[in-house]
């Protein structure tokens, strides 16, 4: 097994975690496992997340600022905002709406106390 899809797989199994109803950003995984600088990574490892068994739910990885960037990788460039508005999350412009109020930050959530 290859690093990559080592570091993959780990995106994957925080990704699966993201309830409905909640987005987070690249750069917020990366730096949950261990590599903050990574967000290119994990935005590679959502290009390629489609298809996996058990489902990613790749719609709720958004960037930073929360746009849509990787929206050109689903079914349709529409595809991505549809599943987040199946889910209760707003998307004007590509931009999801009170985007700090729907952040799953995986350092706050997945904490080991």
């Amino acid at each position: 097994m290859t690093v990559e899809k080592d570091f993959f797989d780990q995106v994957y199994q925080v990704v699966r975690l993201i309830p409905k109803g909640r987005v987070t950003n690249y750069g917020a995984i990366g730096k949950y496992l261990g590599a903050a600088r990574s967000a290119r990574m994990v935005g590679w490892a959502m290009n390629n997340a489609h298809g996996q068994i058990p489902p990613v739910p790749a719609h709720r990885v958004v960037n930073s600022q929360g746009l849509l960037t990787g929206k050109m990788h689903f079914e349709t460039p529409f595809k991505m905002q549809e599943l987040l508005a199946e889910e209760g999350i707003e998307v004007q412009n590509d931009k999801i709406q009170n985007f700090k109020k729907v952040f799953w930050d995986p350092m706050e959530e997945l904490r080991i106390d």
